[in-house]
């Protein structure tokens, strides 16, 4: 698992936790598992198993997608930004084109 996603998916866990106004102590008791588990977890010296996943997704209340939004957000930016540009005329493309060149130098 890429270091990216591990961080995305700790500081999700530690939002929706502190979101919900439990401990990571009572929140590991209250999905069956050790006192120390959703606190390893956030501190990155374990990761869920799937079912464990979906357990955490229904204590907290929230989808598995909801874990990964920012990664899924972009693409679908990026398709409406592409249907978009499709829409142009070759000169306005060409202006967008220059500025997008210039900013990602």
């Amino acid at each position: 698992m890429s270091s990216e996603y591990e961080e995305c998916f700790v500081q999700k866990l530690i939002e929706f936790r502190e979101k919900k106004g439990v401990s990571a102590r009572s929140m590991s008791l209250s999905i069956g598992q050790n006192e120390n588990y959703i606190n390893q977890i956030e501190n990155k010296k374990t990761f869920p198993s799937m079912q464990s996943f979906f357990y955490i997704c229904d204590y907290l209340n929230v989808t598995p997608y909801d874990f990964f939004e920012p990664y899924n957000k972009p693409q679908k930016e990026m398709l409406a930004l592409l249907e978009n540009l499709q829409k142009l005329d070759a000169e306005d493309f060409k202006s967008i084109y220059t500025i997008v060149k210039s900013l990602t130098k």
